[in-house]
């Protein structure tokens, strides 16, 4: 038989676990970090509304063209871009953290996908020349890393002229964009804001480079 007191201690038990989950949320959104390589089961569930076939659909990658992936992660989109740019395109997958591009190297040498360079590197220092990519992605990530003005002006900066961005972001992630903040930081760092679908709280939103004067 279960007591008042029981049921008591465990709605207390309850309420603390939950001020605890929040409590770390807020410290992680005060500290931005990439989701631990230790924690990376999380990174692998399902996402409804921010979806591959959705992202593709924003995106719109092309057979043949060289496409950018920032925080690739274990490659929850990776190899679905990667089909799409197939048989001469190339996605490069760029993670700060050594294990994630291990992980994902693995996970493609298994799969059979060749046309994906997994990198690593860092977000606010791309390790390519200017105008190097036809488009760019990056999904429940620019809020992760310290420095997000600094990230878009480098993604702009390796993007060709007329050149396409989209960045996924999803609640409950404790890093969280919100669409009126990444497009007021987009547009500061020279891209020009096209369209978004998905919710509020979910979504994807693509922002340009603006074609160049002499019409390259």
């Amino acid at each position: 038989m279960v007591t008042r007191r029981t049921i008591r201690s465990i709605v207390i038990a309850g309420v603390l676990a939950g001020l605890a989950g929040v409590a770390y949320a807020l410290r992680w959104r005060r500290n931005p970090s990439p989701c631990p390589y230790s924690q990376r089961v999380w990174i692998d569930l399902p996402r409804p509304v921010i979806s591959r076939s959705r992202l593709c659909e924003v995106l719109e990658p092309r057979s043949g063209e060289r496409i950018l992936e920032l925080g690739a992660g274990t490659g929850y989109y990776t190899g679905t871009v990667a089909a799409a740019v197939e048989p001469a395109g190339m996605v490069h997958a760029v993670d700060v953290q050594r294990p994630m591009v291990a992980d994902l190297r693995t996970r493609l040498r298994e799969r059979g996908d060749d046309n994906v360079a997994p990198v690593h590197g860092d977000g606010r220092a791309l390790p390519y020349p200017d105008d190097s990519f036809d488009a760019a992605y990056l999904v429940l990530v620019l809020g992760e890393i310290p420095d997000e003005e600094r990230a878009l002006a480098e993604l702009e900066r390796v993007l060709k002229p007329g050149g396409r961005l989209v960045v996924g972001e999803s609640l409950p992630d404790p890093h969280f964009v919100t669409r009126e903040t990444l497009r007021e930081r987009a547009e500061q760092q020279g891209f020009r804001f096209e369209s978004d679908v998905g919710t509020r709280g979910s979504y994807f939103a693509r922002v340009s480079v603006p074609p160049s004067t002499n019409g390259n």
